[in-house]
């Protein structure tokens, strides 16, 4: 079963960092802020957009349990365009001809982010965004963290400021 051998390799990872990482996530409006000073952004205002971020919070009981009680996500939705950095962006996407819009979620209440079209993206925004003290105890959150993070070469010096 490839699920159990994952959730090996997840906890391996955890147990090896669990103790040296400290809670460093970024607030909603860093991260967008973050992505708006790298990339040409075009807001989105349709409804099954927002309703993308919205359920997949709602429908995930980790990410509901973030919003603080008697509040909803408020998502807020774009499409990085190709010019700029966002150009690097769409050369990796897969070449089978046509090419489709990458799609940036991100809820402005528990920071819940999703990207769609560009899993590269994704990772950068893993790597920059951190973990909080709930993601700490999560395997996988501190697994995936971890890979993003020497992905982008950003590890030693995360780990000397978690010192």
């Amino acid at each position: 079963m490839p699920g159990i051998h994952m959730y090996a390799q997840w906890k391996l990872i955890w147990e090896k960092y669990r103790h040296i990482l400290k809670p460093n996530r970024k607030s909603p409006i860093e991260l967008l802020n973050y992505v708006s000073r790298r990339y040409c952004l075009t807001e989105i205002h349709e409804q099954a957009a927002l309703d993308t971020v919205r359920l997949n919070i709602l429908m995930n009981e980790p990410l509901a349990q973030k919003l603080p009680k008697n509040s909803a996500p408020e998502p807020r939705t774009f499409y990085i365009e190709d010019v700029g950095n966002g150009k690097d962006l769409y050369t990796l996407q897969s070449t089978k001809g046509q090419r489709s819009r990458i799609f940036f979620g991100i809820d402005m209440i528990t920071g819940y982010f999703i990207v769609e079209g560009c899993s590269r993206l994704w990772d950068e925004l893993y790597a920059f965004r951190g973990l909080d003290e709930d993601d700490l105890e999560n395997p996988y959150c501190v697994a995936e963290y971890i890979n993003c993070l020497e992905a982008f070469g950003m590890l030693e010096d995360t780990l000397r400021h978690n010192k």
